[in-house]
């Protein structure tokens, strides 16, 4: 009996509840009720993190007969589900009309918002699914995030027992920065908790307003010659831009010449005789 209470012991407070349920009489189906609801405690899972948080993001290309039709269908089909558009973005030319739109709805409404989008389109081009299980990231950051707690509970104790300032700013430096670490890992877990919990679809949908809009004609042969004229107009043109451009250089090679020029008179003014040389005072004499 002494081995029994030493191996109910661990069990915590549950033994004093297991006692007081087993004090009043019991037919016996009490007791299998009782058994089947300690069981089913007992088989519960200890931390309800290790849940699937599965990320999923769908992108979805639509074709539709009626732009504005298919865009009030898709708020209220966006309202019905409990989501939200996160992102709208819309473009119009003489070819087409098209929006682009980030939906945010919940993981349940995920499927059955998916199929009705692409039903109510007249053409389906593209639908691709990811779906990413982030259990294992919330249960690590959280795991991260309690021992970053209970760090910061022993500075904060030697926070007490620092003796001079010091010690008090290099405990306190070592706290922020701990504290900064666990603000990262809690705003980590509430984005991955709120990409689980609402599921993400990219959709783009268009309606073609006017289908020969979009088939330029082919240019004729005098198009092209005008072409070619104004193509070698434009390489003309962008050479004696160029040229233009290095008017310092011409300035300066302009100086240099003319200071050249005008030394080399001056040196001849100085020395006539240099004129000759190489020619008649270079001839013998009789």
């Amino acid at each position: 009996m002494a081995a029994d209470s030493t191996s109910t012991g661990t069990i915590g407070i549950a033994a004093p509840e297991q006692e007081e349920e087993q004090s009043p009489p019991k037919s016996p189906t009490g007791q299998h009720s009782a058994q089947s609801s300690a069981n089913a405690q007992q088989t519960a899972p200890a931390n309800p993190d290790w849940d699937k948080k599965i990320v999923k993001t769908a992108n979805l290309n639509l074709e539709v007969k009626n732009y504005r039709s298919f865009n009030d269908l898709l708020h209220r089909t966006v309202k019905q589900s409990g989501g939200y558009i996160a992102q709208e973005e819309q473009n119009e030319s003489e070819y087409k009309i098209e929006n682009t739109v980030t939906i945010k709805v919940p993981v349940a409404q995920f499927d059955e918002t998916l199929s009705q989008l692409a039903s109510d389109s007249s053409k389906l081009l593209e639908k691709k699914i990811n779906a990413e299980d982030v259990s294992m990231q919330i249960v690590d950051t959280r795991s991260r995030l309690e021992t970053k707690k209970e760090v910061r509970e022993r500075y904060l104790e030697l926070l007490k027992q620092a003796r001079n300032m010091k010690e008090i700013l290099t405990v306190q430096n070592e706290i922020n920065d701990i504290q900064e670490q666990m603000e990262g890992a809690a705003g980590r877990i509430a984005y991955l908790s709120h990409s689980a919990a609402f599921s993400t679809i990219n959709l783009r949908f268009y309606q073609v307003l006017d289908a020969g809009a979009v088939n330029e004609p082919a240019p004729s042969f005098l198009y092209k010659i005008k072409g070619a004229f104004a193509e070698g107009w434009n390489w003309i043109s962008a050479l004696l831009l160029g040229l233009i451009s290095l008017w310092p250089l011409w300035i300066a090679a302009g100086l240099a010449w003319k200071i050249f020029w005008k030394g080399r008179a001056s040196y001849l003014r100085a020395k006539p005789d240099a004129r000759l040389s190489g020619t008649a005072a270079d001839l013998p004499k009789e």
